[in-house]
């Protein structure tokens, strides 16, 4: 079974899939062991890890393959890639998508930012007319060929034109052929049910701590309709924190004698690698 398919089934049996973020090796391992199905790569963290910059476009179309092919040669199962604009137009999405199933990528994300983009949860952000989405989203779709590849269309206009617009898109991106939709960054419960109640699924809800969109658990968000639950940065932001700490404690104390009990031992971190 492709890892394609492996999406669709794994959607299929549990009616909702949480997609926890990566972004490398170590952390593809680390959530492989846990016991997720699917993966998802998130161009935020890639920015912030590779470059130590924000996520403001700034990553390239050859970072982001690198790092997913890093990835992806060390876990089984499938992974998503944040794909952010296809790095150009229609026909760099063609390589963009080549590329990623070349790798053994399960799906990307593309969405219709103007490039450079931003994080969904900046703000300023801007967005292309539908038209030409649907080009780049039409060129993702033919790329494939006989290839199965799982296609997310994400908008970002609800911040830049209006839930109406978003909405209107999301059906759009639909009627395409895309695999799912996700409207980034609605701003309260009421709109993700409007979203669902004129949008096709699956859809894809974005969790990220202290972002516009509310923070809610599984049960929560499979009521309002959604099926697909990003947590594209917690595992990120859960790392800065601790190498913070540790850093700040090693510059202060000199050793980490008072720590130990925060620090994966020698042996169990030989064990995930």
């Amino acid at each position: 079974m492709n890892k394609a398919e492996m999406i669709r089934r794994s959607l299929k049996e549990s009616g909702q899939l949480i997609m926890p973020g990566v972004y490398d090796a170590l952390s593809a391992q680390i959530a492989t062991k846990t016991g997720f199905e699917v993966i998802f790569i998130s161009g935020y963290s890639l920015a912030a890890t590779m470059l130590g910059e924000p996520d403001f476009g700034i990553l390239t179309q050859t970072e982001m393959l690198s790092a997913a092919q890093r990835i992806c040669s060390v876990t089984d199962l499938p992974v998503i890639v944040d794909a952010d604009t296809g790095y150009g137009n229609a026909i760099n999405v063609i390589r963009t998508v080549d590329e990623l199933i070349r790798i053994g990528a399960g799906g990307m994300f593309l969405e219709d930012q103007v490039w450079p983009k931003r994080c969904g949860h900046m703000k300023g952000k801007q967005v292309i007319p539908l038209e030409e989405q649907l080009k780049k989203l039409q060129a993702a779709i033919d790329a494939k060929k006989d290839r199965d590849f799982f296609i997310v269309a994400r908008t970002d206009a609800r911040q830049a034109l209006g839930l109406n617009e978003a909405i209107m898109r999301g059906v759009a991106f639909k009627q395409a052929g895309a695999d799912a939709v996700f409207i980034e960054a609605p701003e309260t419960r009421e709109e993700m049910l409007e979203i669902a109640r004129c949008v096709p699924g699956p859809l894809v809800a974005n969790m990220l701590e202290r972002g516009v969109t509310p923070l809610m658990g599984p049960q929560e968000l499979r009521d309002l309709g959604f099926d697909l639950v990003v947590w594209p940065l917690a595992p990120l932001y859960s790392v800065a924190k601790s190498l913070n700490e540790v850093y700040t404690t090693l510059r202060r104390e000199g050793t980490t004698t008072d720590i130990l009990d925060r620090l994966m031992p020698f042996d169990e971190f030989n064990g995930v690698v």
